[in-house]
């Protein structure tokens, strides 16, 4: 039983393949490696700039494209040159050719067909009388004489001439066949056909194998690949990510804590009370220099009422109920 490491071999290989096999592999890892990850660092960077400024750009670019030229100047068009064209067209074109057609080109164009129909009919009539007449000659004048001269002259030369090229490309077959196919056909089977045999046999082992080594070759090239991103992945995660991470969180966001409520929140309270005290001295100076308003002295001199005083209201000193009336 043969081993597991050889039952992917296909049916009638041999030593050539597996001694074809082995370096073109291995020449084509080393060459197709460096290529393979060039081109997943370029897929990748490419897709993050398209993901990041190619497609908002082109979205702007679009949007501006679309306001500030697409719509005015489809505005400017249809309001400037359809509108009038359509217009002028329908004005001064459309409606005098219809009458044009209609009052003239009409009439004219019936009577015209009815003048043409007359003249076609009497030249039908004229044309099948020469036909007939043309008829009748031919065949008294060509048909008659023609068939004659087939049948009593051209067929009896004809079958010579046939019998006489029959013998000649009998003769010329023979020879072509004893002195030109029958050498090359074994020439073919004898030399030529094993010779070719084995060249094809070779090139289609080296094709294929070169062909099987690089659809191998670039899947270990992007495991190489993967394995090669997880890793730089894995290193700029721990250099770099968790160290600002954990900095974020247990430095930045405590100290940021700490500054908002040790400071800036009293900062905010003290500024508060700077701004309540400078409006309250700025309004004082501002009476001290030019007095109270009027509306402020009005509201001053009289004081606030709590209760309403108009003449329906009910006190304890009207007689407007049935126990305080005299």
């Amino acid at each position: 039983m043969e081993p597991a490491r050889y039952a992917h071999r296909e049916p009638g290989e041999g030593c050539l393949t597996t001694a074809v096999r082995i370096p073109v592999r291995v020449v084509v890892l080393i060459l197709v490696v460096p290529v393979r990850l060039l081109w997943d660092a370029l897929a990748t960077a490419a897709r993050a700039v398209d993901r990041t400024v190619l497609r908002p750009l082109g979205r702007g670019l679009a949007l501006l494209w679309h306001t500030l030229v697409l719509r005015p100047v489809a505005w400017i068009w249809r309001t400037l040159v359809v509108l009038p064209l359509a217009w002028i067209w329908r004005t001064l074109v459309v409606a005098p050719l219809a009458l044009l057609w209609r009052h003239v080109l009409a009439p004219v164009g019936r009577g015209c067909a009815w003048v043409v129909r007359g003249i076609g009919a009497r030249l039908w009539w004229l044309a099948r009388w020469l036909g007939a007449v043309l008829g009748r000659l031919g065949h008294r004048l060509v048909v008659v004489p023609a068939r004659w001269l087939y049948t009593w002259v051209l067929t009896p030369v004809g079958r010579a001439v046939a019998r006489l090229l029959t013998g000649l490309a009998t003769v010329l077959a023979a020879l072509v066949r004893w002195m030109v196919l029958v050498p090359a056909v074994a020439l073919w089977q004898y030399v030529l056909g094993p010779v070719l045999a084995a060249l094809a046999t070779v090139v289609t082992v080296v094709v294929r194998e070169v062909a099987n080594a690089l659809g191998h070759c670039w899947r270990v090239a992007g495991a190489i690949s993967r394995a090669v991103g997880r890793f730089l992945g894995a290193v700029l995660r721990r250099l770099v990510v968790e160290p600002l991470r954990r900095a974020y969180r247990h430095v930045l966001t405590p100290l940021g804590h700490a500054v908002r409520d040790g400071l800036w929140r009293p900062v905010r309270r003290a500024l508060r009370g700077v701004r309540e005290t400078v409006r309250q001295t700025r309004r004082e100076i501002r009476t001290a220099l030019f007095g109270t308003p009027a509306p402020e002295r009005a509201s001053a001199a009289v004081p606030p009422r709590r209760e309403p005083g108009g003449r329906g209201t009910r006190t304890l000193g009207s007689s407007t109920t049935a126990l305080t009336k005299d």
